[in-house]
């Protein structure tokens, strides 16, 4: 049996072949989000949640690495913050799920407000209009959110991971399409 080391020319077919099918699963993930909304939003908020507790804990082992006592304490009251935050998320997703959904609500309110001040600061130059459509745009989504407050809880995170799911997934798709088109015609 030998073992000869990979070459480029055969690891790239297998790599473009699993971006293609991992894909093709973002894309069926994406609409299986959009389809169940609202299970899709809990996931997000467990996620969160343990994101939250892994972040706690990177946080401790940071405070045991600084070898300032200030920074250690920092370090130590990060962690305690986001673990707790990550441990509330978990026990309580409904209620987690309200929040992150009115959290959301304010940060495209936010951003809205952001790109209404880079478009008039930006006026001048070709294309800054797209920034006005953008900030627009943004900030109706903040408003239809904030307005259906907490009913749209159900819908818009779940929806909106989906969506941001599909997108991702139909973009990667076309660039292996694109990159295994250039291989053939390469091989």
């Amino acid at each position: 049996m030998s073992t000869t080391p990979a070459t480029l020319s055969g690891l790239a077919p297998k790599a473009i072949n699993w971006s293609i099918a991992l894909s093709v699963l973002l894309i069926i993930a994406g609409i299986f989000a959009i389809c169940i909304p609202g299970v899709s939003g809990l996931a997000v908020t467990l996620f969160f949640g343990w994101a939250m507790i892994v972040s706690g804990i990177t946080h401790f082992i940071f405070a045991f690495k600084t070898h300032t006592t200030g920074g250690r304490i920092w370090e130590v009251i990060i962690g305690a913050v986001y673990l707790f935050t990550g441990f509330i998320l978990l026990m309580h997703p409904l209620d987690s799920l309200l929040v992150l959904t009115l959290v959301l609500a304010c940060y495209l309110f936010f951003e809205a407000i952001v790109e209404f001040i880079n478009y008039f600061q930006l006026r001048p130059r070709h294309g800054v209009g797209w920034l006005l459509v953008d900030g627009i745009i943004t900030l109706i989504l903040a408003v239809m959110i904030w307005r259906s407050w907490p009913v749209s809880s159900v819908w818009v995170i779940g929806t909106l991971v989906g969506i941001s799911m599909m997108f991702s997934g139909f973009s990667r798709l076309m660039l292996s399409l694109a990159a295994k088109r250039v291989l053939n015609r390469v091989a």
